[in-house]
C-alpha cells in the first residue's frame, strides 16, 4: 500500500461535492477506506439512542467522512498536489506547487 498524501492535522480544501470550496483541518484519516473526516465539512444529522456517554440521546450534528480524492492539501494558503522525496534516509512530503518540504 502506498503512503497517504494527507495526514491528520493537515489543512485541506474540498474540491468536489456539496461542500466544494470549504476549508478545514483533518480530524481523522481512514487508510483502509481512503476517507478523511474534515472539521465542519460534510455535516450530517445523526439520531442517537441514550447511552452511558449520552444520557438523553437525541439528534446530533457531526462530520461524516469524505473520499480522499475530494480534498486537496493547502500549503501557505494555496492548494497543491503532494509528492515524495528522500531527505537523507527519511521520506518526506513535498508540495508540488512550491517545491517546499511539508514534513519537517
Amino acid at each position: 500500500m502506498s503512503a497517504m498524501k494527507i495526514k491528520k492535522g493537515d489543512t485541506v480544501k474540498v474540491i468536489a461535492g456539496k461542500d466544494k470550496g470549504k476549508e478545514g483541518k483533518v480530524l481523522a484519516v481512514n487508510v483502509k477506506d481512503n476517507t478523511v473526516v474534515v472539521e465542519n465539512v460534510n455535516m450530517v444529522t445523526k439520531h442517537t439512542k441514550p447511552s452511558a456517554a449520552n444520557q438523553n440521546g437525541g439528534i446530533v450534528n457531526k462530520e461524516a467522512a469524505l473520499h480522499i480524492s475530494n480534498v486537496m492539501l493547502m500549503v501557505g494558503g494555496k492548494t497543491t498536489r503532494v509528492g515524495f522525496k528522500m531527505d537523507g534516509d527519511k521520506k518526506v512530503r513535498v508540495a508540488k506547487a512550491t517545491g517546499e518540504v511539508i514534513d519537517k
